[in-house]
């Protein structure tokens, strides 16, 4: 299939353009496209959607952040069953938990109005704030994954040693050029760029979430500047145009996450799929309200409420074990308003085929504004 769409959907002059989706990162993860599908955690990624873009061409990511040992390795093993593609995981780096007992009872009780609309106990004793990263990374080793993503700082020396002793490919996520260049400097093979655009919580760990919002047009040629390894773009990407436009910025891949929620592989709610689909760019806004962690995501009623808080939010995780319980119950009732709808600002372009289907047009479309650039006299 996909020889035929390189060799017949596509100008003869232009024939040999699909040699500029082979890049040093296609290379380094053996994959045939530079697509990455996002590790977007909470169960969009199911094993059908991680394999479904393995098997398209793409890297599959299984989003393991909140997983314990039992559900990761289960989800590890039933991809491998759909895919003998390479596929990665990603995980959140472990993170100090700190906060003021005070604050977070605050933060409880204040949220008790929520939980009486939607019938649920008031002020939840939360006896885990985050998954153990260490059972977490075990299984990534036990089970050989082929590649591990990780967001929101830098794991220890230890454990990235163990992967590179494995062959394991190691990515970051950086927002700025000093992050990116952190990365690079602690021996990662390559590095997302999260420019401002992107879905969900940003990855910043050297500096305020805030001061870290730079475009994905305005980061990448500067990341890509300053470090040695392959770049990934990301933030806003949602199809082929996308990809030739961060490639032309000198990156290696993109990575891709809001063009897949609406996919029928998705396990995202049906209600988030409907809510993406029916979204536009100007429908997000960038939060902590969910989480206490800056992130990007459809505007709810309830980031409306958490603005005229009078306390000190907790911060990431605890403000995320607190609001888990609203989130659920959200979902069961089939209420969107006080559910987290992470979303790229690329919402217009969102679409509800499958997996395989958005890859394939993601790299015609690629091809085709090659063959457009390069038609000699024709506008573009």
């Amino acid at each position: 299939m996909w020889s035929r769409i390189t060799e017949t959907r596509i100008p003869r002059h232009m024939r040999g353009g699909a040699t500029i989706l082979k890049t040093k990162f296609t290379k380094l993860a053996n994959i045939r496209y530079p697509i990455i599908q996002a590790g977007m955690a909470g169960g969009i990624t199911t094993p059908e959607l991680v394999a479904a873009v393995s098997n398209a061409g793409g890297l599959g990511t299984v989003g393991a952040g909140y997983m314990n040992r039992d559900q990761l390795r289960g989800v590890i093993r039933a991809v491998k069953r759909l895919t003998d593609r390479p596929f990665g995981v990603n995980l959140f780096a472990p993170q100090e938990v700190t906060f003021v007992v005070e604050d977070v009872q605050r933060m409880n009780h204040y949220l008790d109005d929520v939980r009486e609309s939607l019938g649920i106990e008031p002020s939840p004793q939360i006896e885990k704030y985050a998954e153990s990263f260490d059972d977490q990374i075990q299984v990534v080793l036990e089970e050989h994954v082929p590649v591990f993503s990780f967001t929101f700082g830098i794991p220890s020396s230890a454990v990235l040693k163990e992967l590179k002793y494995q062959e394991t490919i190691v990515i970051g996520t950086a927002t700025t050029v000093k992050e990116a260049m952190e990365l690079d400097e602690v021996g990662v093979d390559a590095v997302v760029v999260q420019g401002s655009e992107a879905g969900g919580h940003r990855g910043t760990f050297r500096t305020d979430a805030s001061h870290a919002l730079i475009g994905t047009m305005s980061l990448v040629p500067q990341v890509v500047d300053h470090v040695s390894i392959p770049v990934i773009a990301s933030g806003g990407i949602m199809d082929g145009r996308g990809i030739i436009a961060s490639l032309a910025l000198g990156a290696s891949a993109v990575q891709m996450g809001t063009a897949f929620i609406a996919c029928p592989e998705s396990g995202a709610h049906k209600l988030y799929k409907e809510k993406v689909l029916e979204s536009h760019e100007d429908s997000t806004e960038i939060t902590s309200a969910y989480s206490g962690k800056l992130a990007r995501g459809i505007h709810t009623k309830f980031m409306q409420g958490m603005r005229s808080y009078p306390g000190e939010m907790p911060s990431y995780p605890v403000q995320n074990a607190l609001t888990r319980d609203i989130r659920l119950a959200a979902a069961k009732r089939g209420d969107p308003e006080y559910m987290s709808l992470w979303a790229g600002q690329g919402l217009r372009m969102a679409t509800n085929r499958q997996a395989d289907a958005i890859i394939q047009e993601c790299v015609q479309q690629a091809l085709n504004a090659l063959g457009n650039i390069g038609s000699s006299g024709k506008e573009i």
